[in-house]
C-alpha cells in the first residue's frame, strides 16, 4: 500500500472511529466541565484557563498543577508533578508510532496533540497490527477530533460558568465518576489491573504529602507497578513456550 492510500480520508472509517469512541464522550465533556471550572476556582483569570485549556490539554496534569500554582509552589515541582502524570503519553506514542510511521511529521505531531487515554485504547484494540491498512487514519481521526472537542467544549463551559457554579453541587465527584465509568471496562488485563490497585493504594497512603506529590508518586508506582507484572507475565509464558516445545523433543 502507498503512502498516499494508507493516508487518504476514508468517510466510512472516520464515521466508525466516531461511533466507537461516541459512548465516552459524554464522560469526557463532564470532566472538562469539572476541569474547566476547577481552573477558575483555583483563581486563575479567564484568559488564563482558556490558554490553559487550549495548549495543555490534559486534564489530570492540569488538576494536578492548579493546587501547586495557588500555593505558589517551585516552578520545577509543578512542571515535574505534570511531566510525569503525562508520561503515559510515552507509552501511548511508543505504540502508535509503528503504526503511522510513514506520515509526515507534522501531521504526525498533530494526531499526537489531540490524542488522548481513551481514543488511544480504543484505536489499539480495533488495530493491534501495526500494518498499514486502508482507513486506519480516518478511525483514529474520528476517535481524536470528537474526544477532543468534547474536552474543549465542556472545559471552556467550566471555565465561563466558574464562579456561578455552587461548590455544594459536587461536579468534582460527578466528574470522577464520570471518568470511572468510562475507564473501568479498560482495566481488562492483569497489568493494567495490578498498575490501578497500587497506584490507589498509594495516592490514599500518601495523601498527606505537600504538593499533592502524593498523586505523582501514585502515577509512578503504578505504572511500575503494571510494566513490571507485564514483564513477569511475558517471561513466565515465554518459559512455558520453551519447556513445552522442548517436551515434544
Amino acid at each position: 500500500m502507498s503512502d498516499q492510500d494508507f493516508a487518504t480520508h476514508d468517510p466510512a472509517a472516520w464515521r466508525d472511529g466516531f461511533r466507537t469512541g461516541l459512548p465516552t464522550l459524554f464522560g469526557i465533556g463532564a470532566w472538562g466541565v469539572v476541569v474547566g471550572v476547577a481552573m477558575i476556582k483555583s483563581g486563575l483569570s479567564i484568559p488564563q484557563a482558556l490558554g490553559m485549556t487550549l495548549l495543555v490539554f490534559a486534564g489530570s496534569a492540569q488538576l494536578a498543577a492548579l493546587p501547586l500554582i495557588a500555593a505558589n509552589a517551585p516552578i520545577w515541582v509543578i512542571f515535574v508533578t505534570a511531566l510525569v502524570i503525562n508520561l503515559r503519553f510515552v507509552i501511548f506514542s511508543v505504540l502508535l508510532a509503528p503504526h503511522f510511521a510513514s506520515l509526515p511529521w507534522h501531521k504526525r505531531l498533530g494526531l499526537g496533540f489531540v490524542s488522548g487515554d481513551i481514543s488511544v485504547a480504543l484505536y489499539l484494540q480495533r488495530y493491534p497490527d501495526p500494518e498499514p491498512a486502508p482507513g486506519k487514519v480516518s478511525f483514529l481521526k474520528g476517535l481524536l477530533y470528537p474526544n477532543c472537542a468534547a474536552w474543549q467544549i465542556g472545559s471552556i463551559i467550566g471555565i465561563f460558568l466558574g464562579n456561578a457554579v455552587p461548590t455544594e453541587w459536587g461536579l468534582g465527584f460527578a466528574g470522577t465518576l464520570a471518568i470511572v465509568c468510562i475507564l473501568v471496562p479498560m482495566v481488562a488485563s492483569m497489568p493494567a489491573l495490578c498498575g490501578v490497585l497500587v497506584a490507589a493504594a498509594v495516592s490514599v497512603l500518601a495523601a498527606d504529602l505537600p504538593y499533592k506529590l502524593g498523586l505523582l508518586a501514585a502515577v509512578v508506582v503504578g505504572m511500575v507497578t503494571a510494566m513490571v507484572v507485564e514483564e513477569t507475565g511475558d517471561r513466565r509464558r515465554a518459559k512455558r513456550k520453551e519447556n513445552g516445545e522442548a517436551n515434544h523433543v
